[in-house]
């Protein structure tokens, strides 16, 4: 009950931000690198940590334990505050076509994928008729005003 509501007041400001900053492309892109590069910054110091751990057989000297873990939390929540976490490490065509139920490219058979190109073309011609339609219509209506 408590994830749910956290998880919706998260949702609820994810999507204000997001409708801000959206209006600021620039702004929004240096806030959206700077999450990923802090993430893995954060990822980089952890992994460093635990190396020199089991290298001095716990006795680490150069590297603090919260340093790595800070970054990747502060990393964490800025690009879930921006809307950016799940998109900038899976990217959309792969969350679109794992919604789609679709075969990755390198599944796909050579029949499958000369399937999609002509669907593909299908869709784009009938979207060229349908402008047509649309246009003839509009010259229709301009006529009888």
């Amino acid at each position: 009950m408590l994830f749910k509501i956290l998880y919706n007041l998260g949702d609820k400001l994810e999507d204000k931000v997001r409708g801000k900053l959206s209006r600021y492309p620039i702004i929004y892109a240096f806030i959206g690198g700077s999450g990923v590069i802090i993430f893995w910054r954060g990822v980089w110091r952890l992994m460093d940590y635990i190396v020199e751990y089991i290298i001095t057989k716990g006795q680490p000297f150069g590297v603090v334990w919260w340093d790595g873990l800070s970054s990747i939390a502060f990393g964490t929540t800025l690009l879930l505050l921006v809307g950016l976490f799940v998109s900038s490490f899976i990217g959309n065509e792969i969350i679109i076509s794992g919604i789609k139920g679709e075969k990755r490219i390198s599944e796909k058979t050579e029949t499958e994928i000369k399937e999609d190109i002509l669907l593909d073309v299908k869709m784009h011609n009938e979207l060229r008729e349908i402008s047509k339609s649309l246009g003839s219509i509009q010259k229709c209506i301009e006529k009888n005003k």
